[in-house]
């Protein structure tokens, strides 16, 4: 590892909405602190693309499979000794209803909050949340950039509903340490000059909430 990473930070979550970046950063993190990697895997949902076409329909079908999923991956952080290594997530599982509550009608919402709240507490709270923001037009260029087939249905309107529900839900959010990072001026793959600032960042964080913008 070539970072001096602090030692409180052993169970570090990268979020934001599609297309912000996120594991991509997981990933160049993950690397870099030689630490477990935990990625989420929508390529296996197989209600997603429905879900783009139709999300009336398909929106309780694909929630749940995701959230099945999640709980399946992060179920394995609570056995053992995990954290005698550094694990680095590119989902938060307590966010989860974010989702359902911007796609799910009344009754399928109620359904799903009875199911994740007899699943959440499988889930541990990480020690440090880097939240990556962007606004819907930065979302929108970097989705088609990347070209993926499933997200082809995506939308600007739908896009930006969902950056302003992260930013709701995190304005609220007091559990662990968070480190907000407006991303749009950013390159953490491509510019190691930008991954090098932002592992300073973190490891002189001494408060609950910080941000960090290029300005």
């Amino acid at each position: 590892m070539q970072t001096a990473w602090p030692d409180r930070f052993r169970y570090v979550v990268v979020e934001g909405p599609i297309g912000v970046g996120k594991t991509s950063l997981a990933r160049r993190l993950a690397t870099e602190l030689e630490a477990e990697l935990l990625l989420e895997d929508p390529g296996a949902n197989p209600f997603l693309a429905s879900f783009y076409d139709n999300p009336d329909r398909h929106a309780l079908s694909t929630q749940l499979f995701f959230l099945f999923q999640r709980v399946d991956q992060v179920r394995a952080l609570k056995q053992g000794d995990l954290f005698r290594r550094t694990t680095v997530s590119d989902f938060f599982f307590q966010k989860d209803p974010l989702f359902a509550r911007l796609t799910l009608a009344d009754e399928e919402l109620g359904l799903y909050q009875k199911i994740f709240g007899h699943l959440a507490p499988q889930a541990p709270v990480p020690d440090l949340v880097i939240y990556l923001q962007a606004s819907s037009r930065v979302l929108m260029n970097r989705v088609r950039r990347r070209g993926v087939d499933y997200e082809r249905g995506l939308t600007e309107p739908y896009l930006a509903r969902l950056a302003d529900a992260y930013s709701r839900f995190f304005h609220d959010y007091h559990d662990s340490p968070l480190l907000v990072v407006n991303s749009e001026r950013l390159n953490f793959v491509d510019r190691a000059e930008d991954f090098a600032l932002l592992l300073r960042r973190i490891t002189e964080m001494r408060g609950a909430r910080e941000y960090f913008n290029l300005g």
